[in-house]
């Protein structure tokens, strides 16, 4: 099944076809998954024809993404937007601050039953080391999972949007090499500190964390730009 049909589908089973919420979802979807990457044009006809829905909401939803700096002009045309060295490190500090946070919290508040939630991410993480883009996936949801167990609203909200401008990065750090097996150490480090409700420890657990992958997108782009 490609791509835009899986995106289709999940858009209209949303009990909300056509509507302003449902295409502003779906293409916020398709940015963060990769179907549509920084510096590719989004053509309010094609976007329409993709997800089943009107013109309309479609436009809609370009200019609301369009406001939150989702999205960029190139002429006449949108394109998805693309971070610069200096973004990205403000990014990475700020995720860096919140993300802490959030572990920090989590070691205080987390259930029993968030922190099995965890520990078997972790466990059933190990196996996707060799790909990149389903450990992402899979790392996207664990941070979110530690987000939700701090049970804090403001900051799940605000770390939503970091990881919304996370989407505008190209690549992902743990397509470096080694760089999988790493992360799976790391998390299991910061499950350890939460499970034992050392919010220091889970702090800077998570903190290290995103230090390191920062420092491997770092290098990666320098090997880029050579």
């Amino acid at each position: 099944m490609s791509d835009a049909h899986t995106t289709q589908k999940s858009g209209q089973s949303s009990g909300q076809p056509g509507g302003q919420k449902d295409a502003y979802a779906m293409i916020l979807d398709a940015i963060d998954t990769g179907i549509y990457r920084p510096g590719d044009r989004l053509v309010e006809s094609e976007l329409a024809e993709r997800f089943g829905v009107s013109r309309t909401p479609i436009r809609e939803a370009l200019q609301r993404l369009e406001t939150q700096s989702m999205l960029t002009r190139d002429g006449r045309s949108l394109i998805v937007a693309s971070l610069d060295h200096n973004q990205m490190a403000d990014l990475y500090v700020v995720r860096t601050e919140l993300e802490g946070l959030a572990a920090r919290l989590a070691a205080r508040h987390a259930t029993p039953e968030e922190i099995r939630v965890l520990r078997d991410m972790v466990d059933e993480d190990r196996v996707l080391i060799d790909d990149p883009d389903a450990l992402s996936r899979a790392n996207r949801r664990f941070h979110k999972q530690i987000h939700l167990a701090s049970h804090n609203r403001y900051l799940v909200k605000q770390l939503d949007l970091v990881h919304r401008s996370m989407a505008l990065l190209a690549t992902t750090s743990l397509a470096a090499e080694g760089r999988g097996s790493e992360a799976i150490s790391e998390h299991d480090q910061i499950v350890s500190a939460i499970e034992a409700g050392d919010g220091d420890a889970a702090d800077a657990a998570l903190s290290e964390h995103i230090s390191k992958a920062f420092v491997t997108r770092l290098k990666i782009d320098a090997e880029t730009d050579r």
